[in-house]
């Protein structure tokens, strides 16, 4: 896994370059998020590196439908060429971040016993803001075995505000 990210970090950069300056995130983000969906299907794997499908057929599979960017086209027809469509799921995530961090936001995942009305997921988004000093995209999730409480996941930085662990070293601390 880490011999693929660091295989498909130059590309990453490259296409959020291109992107960049086509003025065209958002657009490259969702080009990017379908072929790499594509890329990983175990059928499209299997043509992959097989002797008798040409690169640029593999290009038009991963190839999103209608109307694409041309830089896109040679951008995927680039990575045929080299081998190297295996790599677009990692090359689809490194984007995100680069664009995530160009644009200054804060990926985050809340994940909590209950669903969270929108009261509550501001309070966490605002507070997330204040903390990063940038905006804050939250996704959320329902984890019933939590018990109670969250468990908010943005990047490097995990709050862990779950009855499941606050149980868990209470437990450990009676067992010392």
């Amino acid at each position: 896994m880490s011999q693929a990210i660091t295989l498909a970090r130059p590309y990453a950069r490259a296409a959020f370059q291109l992107a960049q300056s086509h003025g065209a995130l958002p657009k490259w983000s969702n080009l990017l998020g379908f072929a790499a969906q594509v890329a990983a299907r175990p059928d499209v794997q299997a043509l992959v590196g097989h002797p008798k499908v040409e690169s640029a057929q593999l290009a038009a599979i991963v190839q999103p439908p209608g109307d694409v960017d041309p830089a896109f086209q040679r951008f995927i027809a680039l990575l045929a060429d080299n081998g190297r469509l295996s790599l677009l799921p990692e090359v689809a995530g490194l984007y995100d971040q680069l664009r995530a961090d160009a644009e200054r936001v804060v990926k985050a995942k809340v994940t909590s016993a209950v669903p969270l009305e929108g009261d509550a997921l501001e309070r966490i988004k605002a507070s997330l803001k204040r903390r990063f000093g940038r905006e804050v995209e939250l996704a959320t999730e329902v984890d019933p075995a939590l018990i109670g409480g969250a468990v908010v996941d943005a990047g490097d930085l995990v709050i862990d505000g779950s009855i499941r662990t606050k149980l868990a070293r209470l437990g450990a601390a009676l067992a010392n």
